[in-house]
């Protein structure tokens, strides 16, 4: 007696969501933008994404759209200013610094190349950008200068100001035409606002000749 061949029929993947299909373009969207710039392709990015070119044109209605989307996804400040509020506020004030120090260099790194694309976009479109990256820095300088408030005696500038020069300092040692040879850490920060970078008679550190 002959068997028929049993047919097995093939499961269909299921659909994303318009949402879902968002999210995954702007997922693939956010590294090519740190590698190529502006400059980056919608057939590099469909490829990165899984989806079809014509597919990117069903969920925004151009490139520009589609990098500002990327942008302010990757800029959104929400999980950096949870980790901030997550420091021990009962922790010595050089830790909590440093802390908020290492926070802000990780995030900082990570979107520096972002940040110069943010500035070679067209005058209003790249003028927006420039306007939600001032935004997401004040709302960061606020949460670190939460994290200072209770030691506001022991500083010669205010929580606010002492916060602003730190995150001017993380900023300042990811740009690579401001950072010298030799970067500062999350301790170098704090210690240059802290300590300053007169070589006391305790140090043994040294510095530079």
């Amino acid at each position: 007696m002959n068997q028929q061949p049993v047919q097995t029929r093939r499961r269909r993947v299921p659909a994303l969501s318009p949402d879902e299909r968002r999210a995954t373009i702007i997922a693939a969207t956010i590294p090519l933008l740190r590698t190529y710039g502006a400059a980056v392709t919608t057939k590099q990015i469909a490829e990165a994404a899984g989806v079809a070119e014509g597919t990117i044109f069903g969920v925004f209605p151009d490139k520009a759209s589609l990098i500002l989307a990327a942008l302010g996804t990757a800029f959104d400040q929400e999980t950096v200013l949870r980790q901030l509020s997550a420091i021990d506020p009962q922790a010595p004030l050089r830790e909590r610094m440093r802390d908020a120090a290492t926070i802000l260099l990780r995030r900082f790194e990570a979107n520096i190349q972002l940040m110069m694309v943010a500035r070679t976009l067209p005058t209003e479109t790249g003028r927006q950008q420039v306007e939600q990256l001032m935004e997401g820095r004040r709302r960061l300088v606020g949460a670190v200068a939460e994290l200072i408030e209770p030691d506001r005696a022991l500083l010669r500038r205010s929580p606010a100001s002492t916060a602003n020069m730190l995150v001017l300092l993380v900023i300042a040692s990811v740009r690579p035409e401001l950072a010298e040879p030799d970067t500062l850490d999350a301790d170098g920060v704090v210690a240059v606002l802290l300590d300053g970078l007169l070589v006391r008679p305790t140090d043994t550190t040294g510095g530079d000749a």
